[in-house]
Parts: structure tokens; sequence; C-alpha cells
């Protein structure tokens, strides 16, 4: 035997008006806009922290790595301003900025290390005398190389480093290093 039930009306009904169901679907849609730009801030940020970490890391090893050779240097000659030659126990380094490849490197005989990719066009190395004068020589000319050499006691880097993804703002790091003192280079004041 079948049953059939009567309409009851309004009252017994179940389902959802058109007005009702908008409300339900435009709010579903704005919490799941508000969920998904969270989602890609997240992202962004994490990735841009990624990069940060990364320049840090770079740095905080090149200037390890520098100022090791640095107190150990027995004399330093400037090839340019942007490139010098440390003499370690008989051995020469050689540190130099790249401005076309934008990296700063440290080379021993054929060997070459890049230690910081992704520099910038500001990058120096300043020199120091012994009583902490600024070397204020020409290093464009082999005279002026040849003097600050002899006189140089301590050694700074400045550099400025940045990275860039597709979907993130560049990140930028600024690097200004401890002057380094040349401990085994006689230089008298």
């Amino acid at each position: 035997m079948i049953t059939t039930t009567p309409w009851r009306g309004r009252k017994g009904s179940r389902g959802l008006t058109l007005v009702e169901l908008l409300i339900a679907s435009s709010l579903t849609g704005l919490v799941l806009a508000g969920v998904l730009s969270m989602f890609l801030f997240l992202g962004r940020t994490g990735a841009n922290v990624a990069n940060y970490a990364d320049m840090e890391t770079q740095a905080r090893l090149a200037l390890e790595r520098f100022g090791q050779d640095a107190r150990q240097a027995g004399g330093i000659t400037w090839n340019s301003a942007n490139s010098v030659t440390l003499h370690v126990n008989g051995a020469d380094i050689f540190y130099t900025y790249n401005p076309v490849a934008r990296t700063f490197s440290r080379s021993v005989g054929a060997v070459t290390t890049v230690l910081v990719e992704g520099v910038t066009d500001e990058f120096s190395f300043t020199g120091y005398t012994i009583g902490g004068t600024k070397v204020e020589y020409d290093l464009s000319t082999a005279a002026g190389r040849t003097s600050a050499s002899g006189v140089t006691k301590q050694l700074q880097i400045y550099f400025k480093a940045s990275r860039t993804d597709a979907t993130v703002a560049r990140a930028t790091n600024t690097v200004l290093s401890a002057r380094f003192i040349l401990r085994n280079k006689r230089v008298t004041a």
C-alpha cells in the first residue's frame, strides 16, 4: 500500500529560498576570498623571509672568511677600487667584486669561490691607516694603488645585495663590516 503525505505549505518545507541561497553563497565567497588572500600573503612573506635569510647567510659567511684572511694577512695589494690581494702565509688571496656578474668572490690560485651573489652597484673596499684615518688615494692609477697598499692597516667592506622573485618584491640587504686589522702587516705611524 502506498501512502501520500499531504502538502502542508511553508511550515513543513525544508528547502532554501533564493534569497537565503544568495546570502549564503555570498558569505562563503567572502570567506574563501579572505582565506585565499591570506594564503597568498603568507606565501609571499615566506619567500621574502627566505631571500633575506639567504642573503644574511651569504654575507655572514663571506665576512667570516674575509676576516680570517685579513687578520692573518702580512700584506695587501690594491688591484683596483673593487679588488684587493691579501698576502697570507705566502699565498695570494684575491677578493674581487664583479659588477657585471654582480658577485663578490675569493680566488686562491685557480680556484674561485663566489661568496655573495646578487650584489648591487653599491660595493666598496675602504682602507684605513694604522691611526684610523681613511686611505684617500686614487686607486685608478698605479702610483695611487702602490701608495694605498703601503699605508693600509685596516680594511672594511660595504655592499648591498638584493634578491627578487616573480611573485615577491625586491628584498635588499645592506652590509657594512667591521674594520679588519691586518695584524701581521708592519706599518709605522
